[in-house]
């Protein structure tokens, strides 16, 4: 430890040459300082060499010896100054003090500081080596802790230094934990673990350092383990519970998983929250049918960082469009919508890592393309374009299905071309030529439906041509009118058989004069019902018209002439047996009488004549009500009831059974009027 040292007050306070000296003279202070540093072997401190001390004596004391010039002494002789002997005693005090003061100054001059860095240990001291650990220990450092150890560890236990040296060593091994402490709370658990062991077994600290270590285990495995429980929560989508567990991070006793870590964790829920909520909008498009939402569901998901825990999912569902928008390609493949094709593998983009599938399928619509005329030429141009697909391409089976069905097609615009060139002339037996031609192409073969409808039609030109002559014959009999002509007609039209071409117009024609000749044959019994109706002879009308039969063509017509009739039948016999039920004059008879009267059908003749008899029954009904009143209020009311709304008397009837019921009730006394308005 560096002390101070006060420089005596009649030291020179400059380097200036002093009279009688001359340039020679020198600060003592800096004669100390320019010497090398002397270490005693004894004790290790560093020390003046005594040729110095030697030096600087002789360089303190000349000066003082010649300080005045001889011309001086000889006038203070002169003067009655002491003699020569009283200078010799002078200079002796002076010599003695000067030796005594260079003597206290190297005493308390400080040793020079010791060269650590170049020590050779082997021979150093026991101080030198607590000194220069000390001076390592002191830079705080676990490299520096343990060299400072190190050092002095070398020394036996039975040195004498060894109670001060072991008392610092148990210092410096605490020190050593508290900078494994200070790198555990930074979050380096494996360096702070590996800067405890390093401390000597022997020391007593050393009992603390398992313990510092298990602790720290606990409280790392314990963060660990609600770290895990967020990942997993988060995996599950249940943001919440993810952010109750990351609060409890705040409560464990390490830095850095209470704050570093924690804020971490908090950023990731946030960002897996942002996240999920354009995952879930990419999957609701995802699972449209339409290209353009698809392709929108990928851009959402590619949205989604490397840092998210919805990354994983975001590229399965990358993945997953992918393959169905090279489905919705195939499909489209499979129509030969060659543009279609295109549309969609332009809009494959690369983050679905299909474009070996991109490419396969931009190939096949170009093939698709230039089979699209027909010819055999550009299907054989489409062939070879397929064939470029190797057997290590992704598309190479929809290729070859391509290719066979190219070759096979290829062989059926063959024989549809001849077909085609036999049925130009128009004539039966060329058309039936093209048609046997035509029916070679095999069911499944690509070309099938087309010859199929070729057949179809070269097979109607040939039956129109055959059965035409048929259905103009029978036209032209028809034309003469009359039963048998239409009846000759007919069969002639009918030797057109089903199935046939002109089938159907030829049945059309036949339903037409069968029609006319059903009406000619019908026509009388239907004109004498009608006459036998309107001579009031109804059952005898609807026993006539009943004579044309279901199928006829006038059967409807005759039958919605019997409904009408059967209705007024219905009607005189309802108003009848109301007129016989009204005979009594009860009330309950005339209420009957009433009742039959209604049910008169709307479009019967006599609908007219029961309305006008219900309206008399209902006034007699009044009469006798009023009549009743005199002596029976009640009989009077319920005869009053019977009265059916809709009559004339209904009105004046309501009316009287308002009044005849408040007639009834009796009208409230003295006494309990006077209790409800006092409000008890």
């Amino acid at each position: 430890m560096t002390r101070n040292r006060e420089i005596p007050d009649s030291w020179p306070a400059s380097n200036s040459s002093q009279p009688g000296q001359g340039s020679n003279w020198q600060d003592p202070r800096k004669t100390f300082a320019a010497k090398p540093p002397f270490v005693n072997p004894g004790s290790g401190v560093p020390d003046a060499p005594m040729t110095d001390r030697y030096s600087v004596a002789q360089d303190v004391v000349a000066p003082r010896v010649s300080s005045s010039p001889p011309s001086k002494i000889r006038q203070e002789r002169k003067r009655g100054f002491p003699r020569p002997w009283h200078f010799g005693a002078l200079l002796i005090v002076l010599f003695s003090g000067g030796v005594g003061f260079i003597a206290i100054a190297l005493l308390l001059k400080l040793p020079a500081v010791p060269n650590c860095p170049a020590t050779f240990w082997p021979t150093a001291s026991a101080s030198m080596r607590l000194y220069c650990a000390q001076l390592a220990a002191n830079k705080q450092t676990a490299e520096d802790l343990l060299q400072a150890i190190a050092l002095v560890e070398a020394l036996p236990a039975d040195h004498p230094m060894r109670k001060e040296i072991n008392r610092h060593v148990e210092q410096w091994s605490l020190d050593i934990l508290k900078i494994g402490e200070q790198k555990f709370q930074a979050g380096k658990l494996t360096e702070a673990i590996d800067i405890a062991r390093k401390i000597p077994t022997r020391v007593s600290a050393s009992t603390l350092v398992e313990k510092q270590i298990d602790r720290w285990k606990v409280i790392w495995a314990k963060a660990e383990g609600v770290y895990s429980k967020v990942e997993q929560e988060l995996r599950k989508s249940n943001w919440t519970q993810a952010f109750r567990e990351a609060v409890k991070l705040t409560s464990i006793d390490n830095k850095y998983w209470a704050t570093t870590k924690y804020d971490q964790v908090a950023k990731k829920i946030q960002l897996a929250r942002e996240d999920s909520a354009k995952l879930d909008k990419a999957y609701q498009l995802s699972r449209a049918e339409k290209v353009d939402d698809i392709l929108e569901a990928i851009r959402q998901a590619e949205k989604i960082s490397r840092e998210s825990y919805a990354y994983k999912e975001a590229q399965d569902l990358i993945g997953d469009c992918g393959k169905k928008l090279i489905k919705l390609a195939q499909a489209r493949l499979e129509q030969r919508n060659w543009e279609g094709v295109l549309e969609i593998a332009n809009k494959i983009p690369p983050s679905v890592k299909l474009e070996s599938e991109k490419a396969d399928l931009i190939d096949l619509a170009q093939a698709l393309s230039t089979a699209s005329s027909g010819n055999s030429s550009d299907l054989e141009r489409a062939i070879a374009l397929a064939q470029k697909l190797q057997p290590d391409r992704p598309l190479y089976n929809k290729a070859q299905g391509f290719i066979d069905r190219w070759k096979r097609e290829t062989e059926d615009v063959a024989r549809l071309e001849r077909a085609r060139m036999y049925a130009e002339s128009g004539l039966v037996p060329d058309l039936k030529s093209a048609i046997a031609e035509a029916q070679q192409v095999p069911r499944g073969n690509p070309r099938y439906s087309e010859a199929r409808k070729e057949i179809s039609r070269w097979t109607a030109q040939s039956e129109t041509i055959e059965d035409q002559p048929y259905l103009d014959r029978a036209e032209q009999i028809a034309s003469f009118g009359g039963s048998p002509s239409l009846q000759e007609a007919i069969q002639e039209a009918s030797r057109i058989a089903p199935g046939r071409a002109l089938y159907k117009k030829a049945q059309g024609k036949i339903a037409k004069w069968t029609d006319t000749i059903q009406r000619e044959q019908d026509q009388p019994f239907l004109d004498q019902a009608r006459t036998l109706a309107n001579g009031g002879n109804l059952p005898d009308a609807i026993a006539t018209a009943q004579q044309i039969k279901a199928g006829r063509a006038l059967y409807k017509e005759a039958q919605n002439e019997v409904r009408g009739w059967q209705m007024e039948i219905e009607g005189q016999q309802l108003l009848q047996q109301a007129n016989q039920a009204a005979i009594p004059g009860t009330p309950e008879a005339l209420s009957s009488a009433i009742r039959l009267a209604r049910q008169v059908p709307r479009s019967a003749s006599v609908k007219d004549d029961a309305r006008s008899a219900v309206n008399r029954w209902s006034d007699q009904l009044l009469s006798m009500a009023n009549d009743r009143s005199s002596y029976n209020l009640k009989e009077a009311i319920e005869i009053a009831k019977m009265i059916p709304s809709g009559t004339d008397a209904y009105g004046s009837a309501q009316g009287q059974i308002q009044s005849w019921q408040s007639s009834l009730e009796p009208p409230p006394s003295p006494v309990q009027t006077s209790t409800e308005e006092s409000g008890f």
